[in-house]
């Protein structure tokens, strides 16, 4: 079965969905210039919080994915008073941004007091006893960077955490805390690969996003 353009051309696609979607992108990742820009040029409304919003959940992903975890904790409990209370899992990936910091500037001893005082009682949770460990482990070698758990002192790892941040204060503002265009992807390579599934005995190759999108 061929899944090519004829069976979606004559699909109409309403401009302000569109509009909808770009702006979604823009909004989530913290675009606030170009968000500024695209509501001036489609007429599409937001408020003035709506604006400052984006301009405080931008600063607060800087100083996480910069690795300032202290800056990143004070400007989200501003933002958003007790959600690190409640997301456990957040709060000490956040308060790791700030270990794994001192331990990069080679401030082992104050590294090792930050951890008993903030990280330690988490091992109280099974859960986080492997990732302590993981943490700690860092303070036994000279060069953290080169030791095994090296991922720990990258900047993905600085991202993820920024990107959990992110997506936590806009679900505590019950905003989306997904992107449509990312959800409208996963959902047509959802559909896109259970069609080719099904047809597969035709001959048909599977279904790729990428060569989709180079098509």
């Amino acid at each position: 079965m061929d899944f090519g353009p004829r069976y979606y051309d004559n699909v109409a696609v309403n401009d302000n969905d569109i509009h909808n979607v770009v702006l979604s992108y823009l909004v989530h990742n913290c675009y606030k210039e170009t968000v500024e820009s695209f509501i001036t040029c489609t007429g599409k409304k937001q408020t003035a919080d709506h604006l400052d919003d984006i301009e405080k959940r931008k600063r607060i992903f800087h100083f996480a994915s910069e690795g300032n975890a202290l800056q990143a904790l004070e400007l989200t409990e501003e933002l958003a008073p007790d959600l690190l209370e409640k997301n456990q899992d957040l709060h000490f990936d956040l308060l790791s941004l700030r270990f794994v910091e001192l331990v990069y500037s080679r401030k082992c001893t104050e590294a090792l007091e930050f951890a008993q005082t903030k990280l330690t009682p988490f091992g109280n949770v099974q859960k986080y006893v492997e990732k302590l460990e993981d943490f700690m482990a860092l303070l036994a070698y000279e060069d953290p960077e080169k030791s095994p758990m090296f991922h720990l002192l990258s900047l993905e790892y600085r991202q993820r955490v920024a990107d959990n941040l992110n997506s936590a204060i806009l679900a505590y503002a019950n905003k989306p805390s997904y992107i449509a265009m990312e959800r409208l992807i996963q959902q047509t390579t959802v559909v896109r690969q259970y069609l080719s599934q099904e047809h597969g005995k035709d001959g048909h190759p599977q279904f790729s996003l990428k060569d989709f999108l180079k098509s």
